[in-house]
Parts: structure tokens; C-alpha cells; sequence
């Protein structure tokens, strides 16, 4: 929608002279002007000014905040990132002398699509205007929750594998027990204890069915703050495979040992369910350049959430803490938001085995997560100004 739009727009369609803006700040004018090849700007500050937003420029990227969003302009090039997608504008962002400016798409269609249920943009009167009436004001900051966090936050929890996918068989599991068995009873317990914290929570199953991998990252959208994917670790066999215990925590990026790539092949291999094939098609390349960019600005994100879980699940796990890894799971590439994909431990070690199937040990490591996915949020209030109800900077 958004490319047809901008192509209708880049082919010379008529822009006003100025566009009223309604914000926290009240009405205001912001002019718009002809930038380079005559496509219609608006200066960022005076627009930024009115929507009560904010503004940084830093190595050849500016980031514009709306309503506590994000957006990413790679200034001189027609490209914006937002939720982790990369898309193409009908012009592109023009520095001058210090001074931002933005294509006029940005108010016309850019921020009505993804802000639509704050703003809505009025052609015939060139307004871009804070929804108050038949549509749900944006959400104001309200009494905190006791552990700290402005309510309102979502978390995306995957119970990986289910359906006719069984995930590793379970080697050390009770008799009938896979590791999608596993991960679900995990995952709700997960649930509920977020709940309990005041975070809201989407599943990407609550039953034992098949999700696609390219389709759970979807679960976690613009509204959603993480995505947190659940496995259970396991070896083939060979000499001593079934002394090796304990878990590990990944984020999306390249990986960098040989047994992160291989944990993200094990994986990656469960597409073989949705596709009849015996062999996980591999993401490599240019392909994973091009993703890896547009996940980029969640990327330290990632990681320090990826950290914090770790961290806590040394508190309460049997096993060896194996540390924070990285490597290229197909399941965190289509996650909007940081996500982290957690190895709870290995189905493959009988110690392991004994802990992940037992009601206690799998209640503590739910504990344990929601901790730091709490831990993580109120570091992000704080880091994006939203702990004192201000605008991010």
C-alpha cells in the first residue's frame, strides 16, 4: 500500500503549500517546500515541534520519533526502517544546512498507516490531526504498575515447534514427551507469569498445532516490545554427547562458533515440516546482509535482553550457563521488535532432561524470564525518556 501510494505521489500529484498539524502542542502550520527534483519537503523540526516528537541525526542516519515510534531515514538515499522493515519513500530525505526535511508522504500516508489509530491525515484540508473522538486517544501515561512499568507493554512468547513437528525427540524426556511438549508447557507458564507482572502477552500457539516459521515473527508487530522464543537443546549422537548440559540464549546476527551454527541449522531444519523437503532452505549472503540491516537498530537491543534472561536463568538452572551466542535463526528474522531465542537446556542429558520435564524446574525458569523481560522494559523506559511520561530523545 505504501509503495503504491508513494509511486502515485513521485509521479507528480499536487501538494499543498502547507500542512496543519494537531498535536500536543495544539494546531500548527508547517510549510512545505520544493527540495531536490522538486518533490515536496517539510522541515523536520517544525514538524516534529508539532507532533510533540523528537529528532536525532547520527551517522548518516536520522532517527524521527512519533507517538513513542521510531522511524529510521537513511538521509539522501529514498529508504526509511521501521519495525525492523525496510521501505522505500517517494523521495529522498534532504539535510540542508543543518535542517532535516521530510517527503511530504511522510505526513500524508507514512505515519496515517502506522499511527492509524493515533492520527489520521485529511487531504482536502491538509491536515494531519490527532485522533480524540470515534477512535481511542493515544494511550497517556498513568499510575505505574508495582514492579515500576508504565502499563501497556506486549510480549510475543513462541513455543517452538508443535503440530507434526515434534522438535527433537527427547532423548532423556518421560516416555511420549517431545521437546514441543516441552516448550508449550513452558511457554504458558511464561504467560501467566508475565501477566501476573502487569505484560500483556500474545502466544504464537497455545496448543499443539504448526506455526511456520516465517509466520511467528509476525505475532510480534509494531505494538509488540519483544519476541522470546523457546527450544530445548539436544546432540546427535557420539562420544560423551550426553554429558553436555545446560542453556544459552541467542539474537539474531551471524554466527560466529561452529556449534551456533549448528544449533540454528537443528532449528531452521523444522521448515522441512512445512515444506515436505529434507532440507531447511538457508538464508545466506547478500539475503542475510540485507535482513541483518534492517534488524540492525534492534540488534544491542537483542543482546542486552539476551543477557538479562540469561542471567536470570543462572539463578535457577541445574546446568552449565553456556552464555550469550548469536547466530541466524529464521524464526527471529521476521520478529518488528528485539527478540531472543532461548536453549533451555539440553533433552539429550539426562540431569537436563530430569529439570526441563519437572513442573517446578520449568515454573522457575518461567519465573526467571519474566524477571528479566521486566528488567529489560523498565531499562527501555528509561532509556527512551517513557519512565517519567516524557517523549523519547
Amino acid at each position: 500500500m505504501i509503495a503504491v501510494l508513494g509511486l502515485l505521489l513521485g509521479l507528480g500529484l499536487a501538494a499543498p503549500r502547507e500542512v496543519i498539524v494537531t498535536g500536543p502542542g495544539g494546531e500548527r502550520r508547517v510549510p512545505v517546500r520544493s527540495g531536490p527534483a522538486g518533490a515536496p519537503m517539510l522541515p523536520a523540526p517544525q514538524l516534529l515541534g508539532a507532533l510533540g516528537g523528537s529528532i536525532r541525526v547520527e551517522e548518516g542516519w536520522a532517527e524521527v520519533v512519533v507517538a513513542r515510534q521510531p522511524f529510521r531515514f537513511l538521509v539522501g538515499a529514498p529508504l526509511y526502517v521501521f519495525s525492523s522493515q525496510l521501505q522505500t519513500l517517494a523521495a529522498p530525505v534532504w539535510l540542508s544546512r543543518d535542517t532535516l526535511y521530510l517527503p511530504f508522504q511522510f505526513v500524508s500516508e507514512i505515519i496515517p498507516y502506522y499511527l492509524g489509530e493515533r492520527y489520521r491525515y485529511d487531504g482536502r484540508r491538509a491536515r494531519l490531526e490527532e485522533i480524540v473522538g470515534d477512535r481511542s486517544p493515544a494511550p497517556v501515561p498513568g499510575p505505574r504498575l508495582a514492579n515500576g512499568l508504565q502499563p501497556g507493554h506486549i510480549v510475543t512468547i513462541d513455543p517452538g515447534h508443535g503440530g507434526v513437528d515434534p522438535g527433537n525427540p527427547g532423548t532423556y524426556f518421560p516416555r511420549g514427551v517431545r521437546e514441543k511438549d516441552v516448550t508449550l508447557q513452558v511457554g504458558i507458564l511464561l504467560r501467566d507469569e508475565l501477566k501476573r507482572r502487569g505484560v500483556g502477552v500474545r502466544m504464537t500457539r497455545t496448543s499443539d498445532t504448526l506455526i511456520a516459521l516465517g509466520d511467528r515473527g509476525g505475532y510480534c508487530t509494531a505494538a509488540c516490545d519483544l519476541f522470546v522464543s523457546l527450544h530445548v537443546n539436544s546432540l546427535a549422537r557420539r562420544r560423551g554427547y550426553t554429558e553436555i548440559r545446560g542453556f544459552e540464549t541467542y539474537f539474531l546476527a551471524e554466527a560466529r562458533t561452529e556449534d551456533a551454527a549448528r544449533v540454528a541449522k537443528m532449528e531452521n531444519d523444522a521448515v522441512r515440516f512445512e515444506t515436505g523437503d529434507n532440507e531447511a532452505p538457508m538464508s545466506g549472503g547478500l539475503d542475510f546482509i540485507l535482513k541483518d540491516l534492517q534488524l540492525n537498530e534492534h540488534l544491542r537491543e537483542s543482546a542486552r535482553v539476551a543477557e538479562l534472561v540469561q542471567r536470570g536463568l543462572k539463578g535457577v538452572h541445574t546446568g552449565d550457563d553456556r552464555g550469550v551466542k548469536q547466530a541466524g535463526f529464521m524464526v527471529l528474522t521476521t520478529a518488528r521488535r528485539p527478540a531472543i531465542l532461548v536453549e533451555m537446556g539440553y533433552s539429550t542429558n539426562p540431569q537436563d532432561g530430569r529439570f526441563l520435564t519437572a513442573r517446578s524446574s520449568q515454573r522457575a525458569m518461567a519465573s526467571a524470564i519474566a524477571d528479566a523481560v521486566v528488567e529489560y522494559l523498565r531499562e527501555y523506559e528509561r532509556k527512551t525518556g517513557s519512565a517519567d511520561g516524557g517523549v523519547p530523545q
